[in-house]
């Protein structure tokens, strides 16, 4: 035998030994005669809830490191905000049949597709900058439709990968079709979505959204102020929007939080100053030798 005929691995791996497993008599109904790793009645006992939740962990991890993906740019945002084609297609058939509730409706929704817009816009200046400064840091999105949908689609405007964490939901949520295929995931725990979300993020960008985007927004916020998690850069599209939202204010003044937590985030409008924002942050500055 020549040395690079030698073989690498003493034992057959899992994935080599479910492939050659030949029919038994003992694999009918009942059995427990399956391998544990490929007996999914056996995986998905409540019992062995903490072994899926690990799963659910590692998973993503291994694929991220596998495929190079280090830091992040996690964006929230509602999946209802549509593309502005989209509004303006639905104002118009409203408008056709003289529909004023809809059309009313189609109008809030043409108004707030701006956000959309600015959303794939900002994925698509953070991606192109990162990859021109040589920083290995991709866009990660709820992996959903609407600002996720926005976020993912820019980066894959310019040509970058993008990360889609989905999960599933009573009324299940399809993965868009612009996240990287080798990036996209899909949970049932919640927790360990949000895990992943906040892992390898070195900026968070929200915009509007409802209970989905404040849990998110607000998990956040909560693990920065009690220093469970090192501040990162948190930007709130939408003034207006937020400001309505959230009374900060409220807070400061009845002392349920401190003046100072009032500087954990930032109120932007447009992409572009969203970036002019990150831009400044070490793991997002030009290389020195640039």
């Amino acid at each position: 035998m020549k040395p690079h005929d030698a073989p690498t691995r003493n034992f057959p791996t899992a994935k080599e030994e479910c492939r050659t497993l030949q029919p038994h008599a003992y694999d009918g109904p009942g059995s427990a005669y399956e391998l544990a790793f490929k007996d999914e009645s056996f995986l998905l006992r409540q019992d062995m809830r903490a072994v899926r939740m690990q799963l659910e962990l590692m998973k993503p991890e291994l694929i991220q490191n596998e495929q190079g993906v280090k830091s992040t740019i996690v964006i929230f945002g509602s999946a209802r905000i549509l593309p502005a084609e989209a509004a303006q297609a639905l104002l118009t058939v409203a408008e056709d049949r003289g529909d004023e509730a809809g059309a009313a409706k189609a109008r809030r929704q043409l108004a707030m597709s701006r956000y959309y817009e600015e959303a794939r816009r900002f994925a698509q200046i953070a991606t192109a900058a990162c990859t021109e400064r040589g920083n290995r840091v991709v866009v990660a999105t709820g992996g959903g439709p609407g600002i996720m949908e926005a976020g993912n689609r820019g980066a894959y405007d310019v040509g970058g990968k993008s990360v889609g964490l989905n999960i599933v939901l009573p009324h299940e949520q399809v993965p868009n079709p612009y996240i990287t295929p080798e990036l996209c995931f899909r949970f049932h725990y919640f927790g360990l979505r949000k895990m992943h979300f906040l892992m390898r993020a070195i900026a968070l960008v929200c915009f509007p959204g409802g209970f989905g985007t404040l849990d998110e927004l607000f998990e956040t916020l909560t693990l920065i102020q009690t220093k469970k998690s090192r501040p990162r850069p948190i930007l709130l599209f939408g003034r207006d929007f937020w400001t309505r939202l959230i009374n900060i204010d409220l807070l400061i003044e009845t002392g349920m939080i401190n003046p100072a937590d009032a500087a954990l985030f930032h109120y932007v409008e447009t992409a572009e100053e969203a970036w002019d924002v990150l831009a400044q942050e070490p793991e997002l500055a030009a290389p020195a030798s640039a």
